[in-house]
């Protein structure tokens, strides 16, 4: 079990507990009784983008969009994983669980165990089977969900006890290392510790954090645009890389620094003038993102919703036009949602070439912001969007309740 997040069965909806049937109904017609059912949600990150692994400040909020993992021991060292979604079973040895990517689902499982394994911690043989809510490719880190469900499961499993931030850890390095994606803390952190009707500050250096409430009155609305364009794997790499050569080029004139939060606009401006003009303007978005995102945490103590929303369309222009990881569909998304009545601010949100936009929109509006967004996108692109009005939820846990 995880010793600081705990069964949680608060915060139920129909929806969760028709999920959280179907997986232990599915477990029971494969294995048997489960031992426990466990859930992690989705996020959505409202502002901070790419500054995760520059050592930055996020703030994302945990959605209601759960994977959920049905789990029971077994006498031998063998995980075998079934997925109710795809309908499809792997098989691992616990003592060969080492490889490469394959670009499969079962990778962050197969992932997750290795890291746990290879951290010290005795696995146990187990079978799981999993049912996600999260839109896999929409930006709403399904990897994440799915990673740190299968965490819980395989550890309660096991008899093994960690905190949230060693799950959160551990599920980083899989992702690293078994799916190739070299993403920050961000997306298995908020999995973790979300927290109802409230976004988290998070220093993704330091790693301390601070739940920041949203107003009843706002609702976080998640427009998907149904497109993800393929060069967006490679591209979020090389990001990154360009981020890491502008620390090493900045640190000849700053030598204590050790990432891009390091460093200020000014030094930036000051030192940077013979760098490459891609590089400098990866650089200036990540140091103006992580300034945004600390000024949108004190608007939301100060109940300043418009703005937060000034630094919402700031941070998507920024990411359009500096750090270059947006695209037509979502360019027109935010344009569209500008126009709309009780809309506090729009941006991109995820790494971007497709995927889906984040809202603050007044509760009263919702309705006709949906149909709005739907009419306007389809007419110009001939896609229907699909939309998801949301409210931060909880982070990962046992769900406790019996299944009949």
């Amino acid at each position: 079990m995880v010793d600081d997040l705990g069964r949680r069965s608060m915060g139920q909806t129909d929806n969760s507990r028709a999920t959280t049937r179907t997986v232990a109904e599915k477990f029971r017609e494969l294995y048997g009784e489960p031992m426990g059912v466990f859930r992690a949600p989705g996020r959505v990150n409202l502002i901070g983008e790419h500054t995760d692994y520059n050592d930055g400040s996020v703030m994302p909020a945990a959605l209601a969009f759960y994977t959920y993992v049905a789990a029971g021991p077994r006498i031998d060292r063998t995980l075998t994983v079934y997925s109710v979604d795809f309908d499809e079973t792997r098989n691992f040895d616990l003592g060969d669980l080492a490889g490469s990517p394959t670009g499969h689902w079962s990778d962050y499982v197969r992932g997750v165990a290795e890291v746990l394994q290879a951290s010290g911690n005795p696995i146990r043989g187990a079978n799981l089977v999993i049912k996600g809510e999260v839109p896999i490719g929409a930006g709403l880190s399904s990897s994440a969900a799915l990673e740190v469900a299968s965490a819980l499961a395989l550890l309660t499993n096991s008899g093994l006890t960690l905190s949230g931030i060693e799950v959160a850890k551990a599920c980083q390095r899989a992702e690293h290392e078994f799916a190739g994606t070299k993403c920050g803390i961000m997306d298995q952190f908020i999995s973790c510790y979300g927290r109802a009707n409230h976004a988290l500050l998070l220093d993704c250096r330091s790693l301390s954090w601070e739940p920041l409430r949203i107003e009843d009155r706002v609702r976080i609305v998640v427009c998907n645009t149904m497109v993800k364009h393929e060069l967006a794997g490679g591209e979020y790499n090389r990001r990154r890389a360009d981020c890491d050569a502008g620390v090493l080029y900045l640190r000849q004139y700053l030598p204590d620094i050790r990432a891009l939060r390091d460093a200020s606009l000014s030094q930036l401006n000051q030192y940077g003038a013979t760098l490459p003009d891609v590089t400098y303007r990866r650089c200036r978005h990540v140091i103006s993102e992580n300034a945004r995102v600390l000024e949108a945490a004190q608007a939301l103590k100060d109940g300043d919703l418009a703005g937060f929303g000034v630094l919402m369309y700031a941070s998507h222009a920024s990411l359009r036009d500096d750090y270059e990881v947006s695209c037509k569909e979502l360019d027109l998304m935010v344009d569209f949602a500008r126009k709309c009545r009780g809309v506090y601010g729009a941006r991109m949100t995820g790494g971007g070439f497709g995927g889906c936009t984040v809202n603050m929109v007044n509760a009263d509006g919702v309705d006709e912001f949906k149909a709005t967004i739907a009419r306007e996108y389809k007419s110009a692109t001939g896609l229907l969007p699909e939309i998801y009005v949301c409210t931060a939820a909880d982070g990962a846990g046992e769900v406790t309740y019996l299944i009949s």
